[in-house]
């Protein structure tokens, strides 16, 4: 790997943290990805109905897309995989949009809040350059998505009039068209979907329980980190460890990597350091001790579970019909609102 070329660290440097804490980082990793997956059939249920697909494609789905989340720079375009094995099992685009849309305002709320909490915190504690990192990157995430919420609630959201000269330049005018408007058409139906749940308690109280999923899955990414960290000399705890690993997520969406790859190791190393001054920056690559900690964290949490998620999407997409009844108007959305 890449990472054992530009870092001191070598494979046995790696390994030194021991097999079962590395385990147990594994574990606590796929425990949160299974709980992003859980948080997914619950939204597909409550948001849409309880016969589209079964329990374990939606779930094969959600890691399927997660895999793509987690290829790409600023962690997007899971949600298009999402959405398209709901449309294929009969689901319209703007409703299959609506549950990824609350899937990832879920993600955006629960990380940035999260992200603010630590950025805070670090500033408080005199770690002033590593604090306004994450605040900086965390606002206008935050502000953008807030936004999105409150506006598709109030009125149609489309795509701006330069989308159709764009895309001709592309492709023809005719298919350049009909994607335009097939966009749109599922824009509005989002829209509508927004404005169908948007004040309803039923609708509130779903997405809070999804936000608890999304919370508890946080605590396993905090821990995933926390279990390796006994061969540090810096003693790190539960919290330090949350706050450490929600600084190196939001440092990770930043579009400058695939999967946030160095971002999210130097956000959390800068964490864990209390980074004050830029010239402390490259200091990552001569602290050993912490360094293959950070490295076996990050082949526990990233590369192994992504091995599974790729298996994932492959069974997804050798498998086309996923759809398990011909149309989601046969079935009862438990969300449906009065």
């Amino acid at each position: 790997m890449l990472i054992f070329l530009f870092t001191p660290v070598s494979l046995n440097d790696v390994l030194s943290v021991g097999v079962v804490p590395f385990l147990l980082s594994f574990i606590a990793t796929m425990t949160r990805i299974f709980l992003q997956a859980i948080r997914f059939y619950y939204f597909v249920r409550k948001f849409i109905g309880k016969n589209i697909s079964s329990f374990w494609k939606i779930i094969f789905a959600r890691l399927a897309g997660e895999f793509v989340t987690q290829t790409t720079p600023s962690y997007i375009g899971g949600e298009l995989v999402r959405i398209a094995f709901l449309t294929k099992s009969g689901v319209p685009a703007g409703r299959a949009a609506w549950v990824t849309t609350m899937e990832i305002i879920a993600d955006v709320f629960v990380g940035t809040i999260l992200a603010f909490i630590a950025g805070f915190i670090a500033i408080s504690n005199g770690s002033l350059l590593i604090g306004l990192i994450i605040v900086t990157i965390a606002t206008p995430t935050f502000g953008f998505w807030f936004f999105i919420l409150i506006y598709s609630a109030k009125k149609n959201i489309q795509l701006p009039s330069f989308s159709l000269k764009l895309a001709r330049k592309f492709i023809s005018e005719q298919k350049a068209q009909q994607g335009i408007n097939s966009v749109n058409k599922a824009l509005d139906d989002l829209c509508i979907m927004s404005r169908e749940n948007f004040g309803s308690f039923k609708s509130v109280k779903i997405f809070s329980v999804g936000i608890a999923i999304t919370l508890v899955a946080f605590i396993f990414h905090g821990l995933s980190f926390l279990v390796l960290t006994h061969s540090v000399d810096t003693y790190i705890g539960l919290f330090l460890s949350f706050m450490a690993t929600s600084s190196s997520t939001i440092l990770g969406t930043l579009p400058i990597t695939i999967g946030g790859s160095g971002l999210a190791e130097w956000g959390l190393w800068g964490y864990i350091n209390h980074l004050n001054d830029i010239s402390q920056i490259g200091n990552i690559v001569h602290d050993n001790d912490q360094l293959n900690v950070i490295i076996a964290w990050r082949i526990a949490s990233y590369y192994i579970p992504l091995v599974i998620m790729w298996i994932a999407l492959m069974r997804l997409a050798l498998r086309p019909n996923y759809s398990k009844s011909n149309s989601p108007s046969s079935t009862t959305p438990d969300s449906k609102v009065d």
